[in-house]
């Protein structure tokens, strides 16, 4: 299954005034091998900067090491998970990983300084909807402390809380599922 690239920059109706640039486009797809540096790169700087304000430093250095900051490891977990990435100026600024089978999403991240900007969102929604396409009706994650909130405001149901051990150290999570509806567009 492969996910046709989707341009969501931003469209207005107006050109933008003059001296005045948009900001730069993100274009949403399937992983490629060459995104997996780049996911690496994401994945230590969502953990150790994107996550600060909720877990210690202990914490999130284990969960740094957790996976490795490198490359060829992020390329073979392209092979076991539907990766969708997006893409900005040609660099994975944010990934999800995505268990179709299991309906099951993996991993949700995004670059820290491009947070708060729809891209987790709409990389949700595109996985969303591939798990619908393939007849899933629904959706879990283990999600971090960062991510709950977001999560249960896009209409995900808390199911309980969830420890897992990294590197030593036990990190909080949650548990959340999403019952999922196609929508007609």
């Amino acid at each position: 299954m492969r996910l046709a690239d989707i341009d969501t920059g931003p469209a207005p109706a107006e050109p933008p005034p003059a001296g005045r640039r948009r900001g730069p486009r993100i274009v949403y797809r399937t992983a490629r091998a060459r995104d997996a540096a780049d996911q690496a790169e994401v994945f230590h700087h969502a953990v150790m900067q994107g996550a600060a304000g909720h877990y210690s430093l202990v914490e999130r250095e284990a969960w740094a090491t957790a996976l490795p900051r490198d490359g060829s490891a992020w390329a073979a977990r392209q092979a076991l998970y539907t990766t969708l990435v997006a893409d900005c100026e040609g660099r994975c600024v944010g990934f999800l990983e995505l268990d179709m089978p299991r309906g099951r999403i993996e991993t949700l991240y995004v670059w820290p300084s491009l947070g708060r900007r729809g891209i987790g969102s709409t990389l949700l929604v595109h996985a969303e909807r591939l798990l619908l396409e393939q007849g899933v009706t629904r959706a879990a994650i283990e999600a971090s402390a960062m991510l709950v909130e977001g999560l249960v405001h896009r209409g995900w149901q808390r199911l309980g809380d969830d420890w897992v051990e990294r590197g030593g150290e036990r990190l909080y999570r949650q548990r959340l599922e999403k019952r999922l509806v196609a929508v007609e567009t």
